[in-house]
């Protein structure tokens, strides 16, 4: 049974998505306040964050924030104002793997969470050794593992060995935006492409997500980031991977 911790402090909103949660068959805490969500966060462990972006104690980007720095990469999806890109963007930045606007369609909410899970467990079975098949499938088979320089990449993994030659774990998204790389070698993949196809944003989007994932993916992965061999800039036009 799935573990889903929902922060909302609407009571009527929380007590009802709760509730259709739990017909669902997913087990489901519901915490009010964001600060009470960072601690019990750091005694608890859940398979899926569904987090408001107005808390009171703690907004929820900065609990989504504070996650990431701790090296948590519970899936988390951010429900926001209704049309309100300045909350999608700041969300996104934050951490959050995906999000959706308030009022939401009960369906497709609890269609993004059931995906967010399968990627979740099909993560965790690869982790552990096994094939996965006992959690489903994800929508597209992962790549052979991608070798540049003295830097690798396994896909079925997420792990990676760096130019330093340590070995670490790479996060959801770096892994998706290395998997686009691999795809698509010597070929220039624009940022709004990178939004669409990495966070299922639309790429008018103004963030600097994008360039702030590749800062640490050439941290990982270049010898000298300021001066890449790898993961190369295209002034006004956006990225390309020289393997």
């Amino acid at each position: 049974m799935s573990k889903i911790l929902l922060v909302e402090d609407e009571d009527h909103l929380a007590q009802g998505l709760a509730f259709n949660l739990r017909n669902q068959g997913y087990e489901v805490t519901v915490i009010d306040d964001g600060r009470k969500a960072l601690d019990l966060l750091e005694r608890r462990t859940f398979d899926l964050i569904v987090l408001d972006v107005m808390l009171p104690g703690t907004e929820g980007t900065e609990v989504a924030r504070a996650r990431r720095r701790n090296g948590d990469w519970t899936p988390i999806l951010m429900l926001t104002a209704k049309d309100d890109q300045k909350d999608v963007i700041t969300g996104i930045e934050a951490g959050a793997d995906d999000y959706i606007a308030k009022p939401f369609d009960l369906d497709e909410l609890l269609a993004r969470i059931r995906g967010l899970l399968r990627r979740q467990a099909w993560t965790r079975a690869k982790l552990d050794g096994r094939s996965g098949s006992d959690v489903g499938p994800v929508p597209d088979e992962e790549p052979e593992p991608l070798k540049f320089g003295q830097c690798t990449v396994d896909f079925k993994t997420l792990r990676a060995r760096g130019a330093d030659g340590e070995e670490a774990e790479l996060s959801p998204k770096e892994a998706a935006i290395m998997r686009l790389f691999a795809a698509h070698p010597d070929e220039v993949i624009s940022r709004a492409r990178l939004l669409e196809d990495v966070w299922g944003l639309k790429g008018s989007l103004q963030t600097r997500t994008v360039d702030n994932f590749i800062l640490r993916l050439r941290k990982r992965f270049e010898t000298r980031p300021d001066h890449p061999k790898h993961i190369l800039s295209v002034r006004g036009a956006g990225y390309r991977f020289k393997p």
